[in-house]
């Protein structure tokens, strides 16, 4: 579909010319034919750039007349393309890092004052899917990486977004960080995920001393039959899942007890429906937070999840204890505000600008 509206006004401009004045086939001297312009939205401004394109005169070079452009351009934005190489990862880091959806990412890059159709935020995710792709395949470039440390300790994982579905596996070098392959898979059998280590360690220049993993039976029969020279041990995360199961569980048991005794919460907001009276809000807004309170989980061991839902039905409970005891404020609205405002005296509820703890407020007001 053609665009309906104009491309925004250059912010900001630069002028790009190639760093090289000598053809790199046959050495003579490339001039400058003519300029391109275009433009180019970034994170932070939009580009209008000036391209000084070159091109070689010499007949007998096979390069003869073909433009050669800025070599800066390349890293600013892909060929044709109007956003830039930092709006692409954006959008990438926010899809994997953040679990972030496309109208979400629509809607950050909105706020960033990005404009953007939400149909570009797909088309940008898939450019940058193709990218990742293509810098796994470059075997050089891992073996570059790999070889400036001189070893390789292998992580090995799956990531399944939906049951039933294709898994994700994703082999990474702790060392560098770098992924060094990432493929989907059907199955997962100890055959499957050696022909996978096998694989990376037929590209690489540098031997593989050992090997992180979460344990599972399948991974550990493909590590001896691929690698049976390379140590292998648990990841910490899932070393300290497991050395942490007693107290694992006696959270999970304070959990239940702490659930059994707010249950009553779901008949309370039945009974509320349908007013609209003051208190009824300000008695649907604690039951609200008491069920965010019990959906927000924990993830052992790094963070108890009974433990935090102790602390916020705490928080609860303080401030229900303190609106029985303060109750609502004496004073009415033309009290709250300054004599010289000139304002009715009329007794109303309590306004924003009262100190005097008001129902529902869990943060407890200065005096």
């Amino acid at each position: 579909m053609a665009r309906t509206t104009p491309r925004p006004v250059p912010t900001a401009t630069q002028i790009l010319k190639p760093l090289l004045r000598h053809c790199p086939t046959c050495g003579e001297t490339m001039w400058a034919a003519y300029h391109n312009y275009r433009t180019i939205t970034t994170l932070t401004a939009v580009l209008g750039l000036t391209l000084q394109i070159r091109r070689c005169l010499n007949t007998a070079c096979p390069q003869w007349r073909h433009p050669y452009r800025p070599e800066e351009e390349g890293r600013l934005a892909l060929p044709k393309h109007e956003f830039g190489l930092d709006v692409m990862a954006f959008v990438g880091q926010w899809r994997y890092s953040h679990h972030r959806s496309a109208p979400e990412i629509y809607q950050a890059l909105v706020e960033r004052r990005v404009a953007v159709a939400p149909r570009t935020v797909t088309n940008l995710l898939e450019r940058y899917d193709e990218l990742v792709a293509l810098s796994l395949h470059d075997t050089l470039r891992l073996q570059r990486l790999t070889k400036a440390r001189g070893r390789v300790i292998l992580a090995l994982d799956g990531l399944q977004p939906d049951v039933g579905h294709e898994v994700l596996w994703v082999l990474r070098d702790c060392l560098s960080g770098e992924v060094l392959l990432a493929r989907s898979l059907l199955s997962a059998t100890h055959d499957d995920l050696a022909a996978l280590l096998r694989e990376v360690k037929q590209a690489l220049q540098v031997p593989i001393v050992g090997v992180i993993t979460d344990g599972q039976p399948s991974i550990r029969a493909a590590v001896a039959q691929a690698l049976p020279d390379a140590p292998h041990q648990l990841c910490h995360f899932h070393y300290l899942r497991e050395a942490a199961k007693p107290i694992y569980e006696a959270d999970r048991h304070a959990k239940k007890t702490l659930k059994k005794r707010v249950r009553g919460i779901r008949p309370i907001a039945r009974k509320l429906a349908g007013r609209t009276d003051p208190e009824a809000e300000i008695m649907r807004g604690y039951c609200s937070a008491v069920r965010s309170a019990l959906t927000d989980d924990g993830r052992p061991p790094l963070a108890a999840s009974g433990l935090i839902l102790h602390t916020r039905l705490s928080t609860i409970a303080e401030s229900l204890a303190r609106v029985e005891k303060r109750g609502p404020c004496p004073r009415t609205w033309g009290a709250c505000r300054p004599a010289s405002s000139g304002a009715c005296m009329t007794p109303r509820p309590c306004g924003p600008t009262c100190r005097w703890p008001m129902a529902g407020s869990i943060v407890q007001r200065t005096s």
